[in-house]
């Protein structure tokens, strides 16, 4: 049975890909670090401090954390991993975004061919609920369904 969160629209753009879930703050550094440093094909988290998502493959997923949490680094990691074609398909933030991870999703929306939604404020409800593999829809509004 699908369900539908509505969130803020903070990078625009639409997409359908599988959950991977974290339930604590994602650190942005710590997760791309490796796979953009050592130049593997895909993303696996590096962050062994996130049990949800260390060594899982991060490309092509549909995110879905409370926020971000680490180095100020944050927002150009994102965008170099936007850059690097090795980010998520979207981020989806339970909470309100952080400055430093908008920045990076803002610079990537205006800069770059390759894009990743960003949909924040989507509730602890939407966190509670969405499950690893689960497929998300993205709309351009905002509209978030997890079937």
């Amino acid at each position: 049975m699908a369900k539908t969160f509505k969130g803020r629209v903070v990078a625009p753009g639409s997409c359908k890909a599988p959950a991977l879930v974290s339930h604590g703050g994602f650190n942005t550094l710590a997760s791309f670090q490796s796979a953009l440093m050592f130049g593997g094909k895909e993303a696996k988290c590096g962050d062994q401090n996130n049990p949800d998502c260390y060594e899982k493959a991060m490309g092509g997923t549909a995110l879905c954390l409370p926020e971000t949490i680490g180095s100020t680094t944050g927002g150009m990691v994102l965008y170099a991993a936007v850059a690097a074609g090795k980010n998520p398909a979207c981020m989806l933030f339970s909470k309100p975004i952080d400055s430093l991870a908008a920045s990076g999703a803002i610079l990537a929306a205006n800069f770059l061919e390759q894009k990743m939604p960003v949909v924040d404020k989507l509730g602890q409800e939407f966190l509670d609920y969405v499950r690893d593999g689960m497929m998300i829809t993205v709309d351009e509004e905002g509209n978030v369904t997890v079937e």
